[in-house]
């Protein structure tokens, strides 16, 4: 999965625009692909992930910046995610909202705990491409560009542009902003 979701992950940290003073949240960092790059680029970077054996994998990986105090790793889910408000000002996600229960309800948690003039990245294949890929519907809920972004509105998020390599790429990269109180 990551050599296929390379180039989605890789446009969506370049969509993040990190700097050496943020502290970034990646949200179903799975295989961990875009952890190196996110660790060596901002002061801080928190992973949460569903799976305890990708935690596992993440904490052993990155041992080094986890005792430095500039990575952590646990587990939980976009709809509760276990920080306290404002905690961030860069939220990255990539192919995970096909997992949500409820759009706005993980769009909520994440302006929550993304400090006013924040940044959140979503990467995500939309519906059309998804449903024909054959998924699983009871795995997979696939989302149309219009439903994600209707969710981000929904819940506050403002400025949000779809944003792609070149015109005839399939996946979106959806970058909305938390604007300030």
């Amino acid at each position: 999965m990551n050599r296929y979701n390379a180039g989605m992950n890789a446009f969506a940290v370049q969509c993040l625009e990190t700097s050496a003073q943020d502290r970034v949240l990646e949200i179903g960092f799975g295989g961990g692909v875009n952890l190196r790059k996110l660790i060596a680029s901002a002061a801080f970077v928190s992973g949460v992930d569903r799976s305890p054996d990708v935690v596992a994998w993440a904490r052993d990986k990155y041992a080094a910046a986890v005792a430095a105090g500039r990575a952590e790793f646990c587990e939980g889910r976009a709809d509760a995610l276990p920080y306290v408000a404002a905690s961030f000002n860069k939220v990255c996600t990539v192919n995970t909202v096909y997992f949500w229960h409820a759009l706005e309800a993980g769009f909520a948690d994440i302006r929550r705990v993304l400090a006013p003039g924040g940044r959140a990245v979503i990467g995500f294949l939309p519906k059309q491409y998804m449903d024909a890929m054959g998924y699983p519907a009871d795995i997979f809920t696939t989302r149309t560009t219009e439903d994600v972004i209707a969710a981000l509105l929904a819940v506050g998020f403002r400025d949000i542009r779809v944003e792609r390599p070149t015109p005839d790429t399939r996946w979106n990269v959806l970058v909305a902003e938390r604007l300030p109180a």
